[in-house]
């Protein structure tokens, strides 16, 4: 009975597929997806009495349990599932996945396909889009501005509304929010250009982050590849993906610049620095958005948050934020500039305040900032629930002003909550607000109607034939394999690995060593049953399966019991020891902060016991957020750092384990050596009493008594199975006048014994100025591949762009004066030299 199978359930009009996956390892494990609507029910410990399976667990979203008893005979099965909200419901199954409920939607797509539809120039979507909203009321606009949920699954407080297809046919919705599946959207499109007062076609939001079906690397961990191309290509798999099972308009990507691990969400974005998240934020857009919003298999992208999220105090997700108008600028806006001028359709806002104000009511930030001086003429949506926050945070008297706040601010869309359909026609009676105001938005959100064609073809996007064909395809697997490799940092060697794939004997011991929980959060993937676990991939590599040893010895931040005696038990029979450990994907992502950012306490037990064996170990790592490792650092032989890497994770890590991949990922986060030290980043500002190696031991100076300034591991750090040496940094010129540029180059050699890719990372430091300046600033990076004995001369182009800051007056120019370049492996190892803006 171990391995995947499929039972189909029949409820009213509808189907719904039970997906089983029967594990065994220390015991029997029991995990459930749902096919359309995922169910997110939690993997179970199950029982097992001849060929009857029983198991209890509980579903994400509700405390009641989940039940499931199932008898299997051969290739066959029956049983029941009793479900929060569902009941008992009767199975009958087979083994594998079965066939896909997407075959069922081609017949009732098929008489409203429309063919030789052509893509509309600007001058005629204008034409029309002014016809249409000439002949709209209030109402008919104000139903545009409003998104609702597909069904009544919520991703905060419960919302009152009326059923999702009355509000539709009524013409109280412009676009829908968590339509999982392609055949709800068929059916919530044909109310809307059947019964809908003006026939308007709806706009299908989701999440899509890091892949649809087939998942990617989650973006912090793709970051460490450093790999724009790479990354370009995982949003454009996931927007073809998307957008054949209906989905539109994506609520990604996040550019948020992170410098607090405590935030959960730093699993979503690039990292901490602004010139690498605004490359990154580019090749996400130009990803998502292709060529043409007009392709069928491209998605609107959608900038978030707008802005500075991630300075969140004590990184506490919803909290307040309390920065300078210079960091808004030079750290937190750089990511989004780039990705509006990339063609960006679409901004969301943040729910955080600044100078106390919430972004979404915020008439500096949306209006005057984004719109007036980035010149950003798309849509720009609520989060969820945001405007409802302003009067909660207390800017608003109560909901009325709240919409009025966001209105100003130039706000179109509001998600969920039903504040501007409550009070905005009040608003307009009283003379508080135009009807113009909600002519400027209407007009936006119907130009992106006609821009990706629904106007003209309201179902071009309902393909079920083409769901079927795209999702999980293994292509799009091979390179969400690629990417992974590309992003596992390899944070210490001893010399342990690569691992022998003969001879050894291998224990992989932890909670991490067969579990699918590779996935990260921000996912809704169908296969998630399906994700390559790290047993699965090292069991491929190594010749003896006898000679490979597995167990969890406790589980994410629980204890099993015996687990600790099992675990010891094979560590004493190996070579060898990989422990697999980390964070669930829970403990990542949105409303997932942590105050300790160490590995839960029971894993730290567990490595405990297996270190004191002495054997060779190997830690592997993963996590959506930078962990406090120093005991590792100083207990094992080696960190590998995987991070959450997506559907193809165990193969990948087992791919870079072995040496059939060398690792090339870089940090672009840094890791502290004590959670006291956070917020840690490298670009920081220097203090009047910095420390410097002569005066460390002075008391005087802005240190901490009982830990290091410096991160454990910097931003830009990442080793390779090979070395590589730098030297003869040079400059072609010491003065550089405006509107010139000057070559700076420096020597890197392969010096060890494997051909290795180097990413080789150039940054700047203006010395001093009107303003103070941070310490380093990334201003370039090359990767390239070099033999063994190889050497190459990397030279990177400065100019005055280059140098250019927002100043207080809000001025974006460079000063004359003096300047220090520096050319590494990463942030802190460098060499230097030193030049003059005239």
């Amino acid at each position: 009975m171990i391995g995947i199978w499929n039972a189909v359930v029949h409820r009213d009009d509808s189907k719904q597929k039970f997906i089983f996956s029967v594990e065994k390892d220390d015991g029997y494990t029991l995990s459930v997806q749902t096919e359309p609507t995922p169910a997110f029910i939690l993997p179970m410990e199950a029982s097992l009495e001849g060929n009857r399976l029983e198991a209890v667990g509980r579903s994400f979203y509700s405390s009641d349990p989940v039940v499931v008893k199932l008898t299997f005979e051969n290739d066959r099965f029956a049983g029941t599932i009793m479900m929060p909200f569902a009941g008992e419901l009767q199975l009958e199954g087979e083994r594998g996945r079965g066939p896909s409920l997407a075959k069922d939607l081609i017949p009732l797509v098929e008489p409203y396909r429309r063919s030789n539809v052509q893509e509309r120039s600007e001058e005629e979507i204008r034409q029309e889009v002014e016809k249409l909203i000439g002949r709209m009321s209030v109402a008919d606009k104000i139903g545009q501005m409003s998104q609702i949920g597909a069904s009544d699954f919520s991703f905060g407080a419960d919302v009152d509304s009326e059923p999702p297809e009355s509000m539709v046919a009524s013409g109280k919705a412009g676009s829908i929010l968590g339509a999982f599946d392609s055949k709800r959207v068929f059916e919530l499109q044909k109310i809307a250009v059947e019964q809908s007062p003006h026939r308007i076609p709806l706009l299908f939001n989701a999440d899509v982050i890091h892949g649809f079906q087939t998942i990617f690397p989650v973006p912090l961990a793709w970051s460490c590849s450093w790999d724009l191309e790479g990354i370009k290509q995982a949003c454009a798999i996931a927007a073809k993906e998307a957008s054949a099972s209906g989905t539109t308009y994506n609520h990604g990507p996040m550019v948020d610049i992170s410098r607090d691990p405590r935030w959960g969400r730093v699993v979503e974005g690039a990292g901490e620095d602004p010139y690498l998240g605004a490359l990154i934020a580019k090749a996400q857009v130009e990803g998502f958005q292709g060529d043409s919003l007009f392709d069928r298999e491209t998605i609107i992208a959608c900038l978030k948050h707008f802005i500075a999220y991630g300075a969140a105090e004590g990184g506490r997700d919803y909290n307040t934020v309390d920065i300078s108008e210079g960091t808004l600028r030079n750290v937190f806006l750089p990511p989004f500039k780039a990705g509006i001028e990339a063609g960006a359709g679409s901004v969301m806002n943040a729910f955080n305040i600044y100078q106390g104000v919430p972004v979404a009511g915020n008439s500096y930030l949306l209006k005057d900032l984004l719109r007036d001086e980035l010149g950003f003429d798309g849509i720009v949506i609520s989060d969820y629930g945001a405007i409802e926050e302003i009067f909660i945070h207390g800017a608003a008297k109560d909901g009325e002003d709240a919409s009025k706040l966001a209105l100003y601010a130039t706000m179109d869309i509001e998600m969920v909550t039903r504040l501007f359909a409550t009070h905005l026609p009040a608003l307009i009676e009283k003379g508080l607000v135009k009807e113009e105001q909600l002519d400027e938005a209407v007009r936006r959100i119907l130009t992106y109607k006609f821009k990706i064609g629904i106007m003209d073809d309201p179902f071009r996007y309902v393909r079920p034939e083409k769901e079927m064909e795209y999702h999980f395809h293994p292509e799009h697997l091979e390179a969400s394999r690629e990417l992974a490799r590309k992003s596992v940092v390899l944070l210490k060697n001893d010399g342990i690995l690569p691992l022998r794939k003969e001879g050894n004997t291998l224990a992989l011991i932890g909670p991490f060593a067969a579990s699918k929980d590779l996935l990260g959060p921000w996912q809704f993937s169908r296969y998630g049953l399906e994700t390559a676990t790290l047993k699965q991939g090292v069991a491929d590599k190594v010749s003896d399966a006898d000679r490979l040893l597995v167990a969890a010895g406790c589980g994410v931040d629980s204890e099993i019991d015996g687990g600790f005696e099992r675990a010891v038990a094979c560590a004493k029979q190996a070579d060898v020891v990989v422990l697999a450990l980390g964070e669930d994907s829970n403990m990542s992502g949105e409303a997932a902060s942590r105050t300790n950012i160490e590995l839960p306490s029971v894993q730290l037990r567990l490595a405990e016991e297996i270190v004191k064996l002495g054997k060779p170990t190997v830690l592997v790592l993963t996590n959506g957020r930078p962990l406090v490792l120093d005991w590792f650092e100083q207990n094992v032989g080696a960190i590998v750092e995987t991070w959450f890497l997506g559907s193809e994770a165990g193969r990948a890590i087992a791919d870079v384990l072995f040496g059939d991949y060398n690792p090339s990922g870089r940090l672009t986060m840094s890791f502290p050596r004590h959670a006291g030290q956070v917020p840690i980043y490298y670009n920081h500002f220097n203090t009047g009493r910095p420390v410097t190696p002569e005066n460390r031991h002075m008391k005087f100076i802005s240190k901490y008594l009982d830990c290091p300034n410096e991160p454990l591991y910097p931003f830009g750090y990442g080793l390779s199975y090979t070395k590589f040496d730098y030297s003869d940094f040079r400059l072609d010129k010491t003065v550089l006048a405006r509107g010139d540029s000057l070559i700076a180059s420096v020597t890197v050699t392969n010096a060890g014994d494997a051909a290795g890719e180097e990413t080789v990372q150039m940054y700047i430091r203006d010395l001093h100025g009107s303003v103070v300046r941070p310490v380093k600033e990334l201003k370039g990076f090359r990767k390239i591949v070099l033999q063994p004995g190889e050497s190459r001369t990397v030279s990177f182009a400065v100019s005055e762009e280059d140098l250019k800051f927002y100043g207080p007056d809000g001025s974006f120019q460079a000063e004359a004066g003096s300047f220090r370049l520096f050319a590494g492996p990463n942030s802190r190892d460098t060499l230097e030299a030193e030049f003059e803006l005239v």
